[in-house]
């Protein structure tokens, strides 16, 4: 009886300390994992990818509230253009997210997304964004990043979603490992400045 016990407790005390290093490996790539698995899943709001506007635009308006936040530790500035903006549904809109690099290093960086409220996820559709690339801002560089977007008129359909008047588009960036072609080119002697990736369309430093 004595010895069940023993493992019994040997086991449970296993247990807890694999589920501690789980968690805690969750947390330390908190923002990578949880995009990806909203990403995948379509759990927390995450939005949709469309390769063309939509054919359908609807007499009924829609609100879209920007947000943006930084990751711990993430360096740069960001910020959204514009606060909010009213669109038709079905309508293809354009807004721009500002990030700047105060640092004087290059700094590689990924957004991770989602839409509020969850049941709008699935209706937000994205057509191009900054989100689908990692971007690397240059020390002291300050960009114009755009996501184009609409709102499926299904939504209207919807039982849930049929009710939302108000979507939020929230970006997270975190930083990433600067890709091999931009450390060599940091390293390089004489080099100033490199060309920014896809998705910094628009300098303003």
């Amino acid at each position: 009886m004595s010895a069940n016990r023993d493992r019994n407790i040997r086991r449970t005390a296993l247990q807890t300390v694999c589920v501690v290093l789980v968690m805690g490996g969750l947390a330390w790539a908190s923002v990578p994992f949880y995009d990806w698995f909203c990403r995948v899943t379509g759990f927390g709001g995450a939005t949709s990818v469309a390769e063309a506007g939509s054919d359908t635009v609807l007499d009924q308006t829609i609100t879209v509230r920007f947000d943006a936040s930084l990751e711990r530790d993430m360096p740069w500035e960001f910020r959204p253009v514009e606060r909010e903006m009213e669109i038709r549904i079905g309508e293809t809109g354009l807004a721009f997210y500002e990030a700047h690099n105060p640092t004087d290093r290059p700094v590689a960086g990924q957004a991770a997304y989602n839409v509020a409220p969850y049941a709008a996820g699935g209706y937000f559709e994205k057509i191009e964004c900054f989100c689908f690339t990692e971007q690397v801002l240059q020390p002291g560089e300050t960009v114009m990043m755009p996501v184009s977007f609409f709102v499926d008129p299904e939504i209207v359909e919807d039982r849930e979603a049929k009710y939302v008047h108000e979507i939020t588009l929230s970006y997270t960036f975190y930083e990433i490992d600067l890709p091999e072609d931009t450390q060599t080119a940091a390293l390089a002697p004489g080099k100033e400045s490199l060309t920014p990736p896809a998705g910094q369309a628009i300098e303003t430093n």
